[in-house]
């Protein structure tokens, strides 16, 4: 039904046929009120854009993302529309390529893998990662400090708290892709005596400078930021190349910096930063 629904309202027809009434009938605002109240209330009954309607756009969906057949035309007909439109497309994260389907998480950054089966080559053995280490120290302090919380914006697997997670879920917060929120929501949470820990990427914490500055470092509130993906960090790709923490950070009262040369130090700064009387 919304994929027919969607063709229509898309369609040159209809807009044509709704601007026009709605141009007759702006000389009886009466009139027109309830001609919009009246499709919005048939539209509401079998989509849900009422919401984005209310703040101007022209919502169109839900469709899926992988019809092309579908979702071709209707972006052709999106483009003759004027204002601001919206459309909601589905879509499955590795669809067409089973194992990436079954495991979307392990597909979302791939190493070379084999395509018939989709087994990954496999790491050498080495050194746990600083993720790793981070991991291992957020799950051993939350055992033993009861007011740590962990924040992430999104980023569980990339940031070593899948075990957290898993061990302390109440006190595990995912605020999805917002960076902005994540700090300030730190920040609220320290002002009432909680002690959060924000694992965060570098080049995601920018999004976030204003906060961090103006709600945490001002405040000079007990905020521990681990900062992930700092420095050059190969496979992630241009994006992900947090060259600019220090640069952007060491400017910011009150706030400690720490950068360590190996995991064991890492440790020990993670220690101190947790302990210190402020934001680091």
């Amino acid at each position: 039904v919304s994929r027919y629904l969607t063709g229509i309202l898309s369609g040159r027809l209809y807009n044509t046929v709704r601007e026009g009434a709605g141009q007759a009938l702006s000389f009886v605002p009466p009139l027109r009120e309830l001609a919009k109240k009246a499709e919005e209330g048939v539209k509401g009954l079998v989509t849900p854009g009422v919401l984005f309607e209310e703040m101007g756009f022209h919502y169109f969906g839900p469709i899926d993302g992988h019809d092309l057949d579908a979702l071709i035309p209707t972006l052709e007909n999106l483009k003759k529309i004027r204002g601001p439109r919206l459309l909601h497309v589905i879509t499955k994260k590795g669809k067409g390529y089973g194992p990436a389907e079954q495991d979307p998480c392990g597909y979302h950054g791939v190493t070379p893998f084999n395509r018939s089966d989709g087994r990954m080559a496999k790491k050498s053995a080495g050194a746990p990662s600083y993720t790793q280490v981070f991991g291992d120290w957020l799950c051993e302090k939350g055992a033993a400090e009861k007011h740590l919380v962990a924040i992430t914006p999104a980023m569980r697997e990339g940031s070593g708290l899948v075990r957290f997670e898993q061990l302390f879920p109440e006190r595990y917060f995912d605020v999805g892709i917002a960076e902005q929120h994540a700090v300030t929501f730190a920040a609220g949470l320290a002002c009432d005596g909680i002690h959060p820990v924000v694992a965060i990427y570098s080049t995601f914490l920018q999004r976030a400078y204003d906060q961090l500055l103006h709600d945490v470092a001002i405040q000079n509130l007990p905020v521990l930021f681990a900062i992930d993906r700092a420095g050059l960090v190969g496979a992630d790709g241009a994006t992900h190349q947090g060259a600019f923490d220090i640069a952007y950070a060491r400017c910011i009262p009150n706030l400690v910096i720490m950068a360590p040369k190996d995991e064991q130090e890492m440790r020990d700064m993670l220690n101190t930063g947790f302990a210190w009387q402020g934001p680091a």
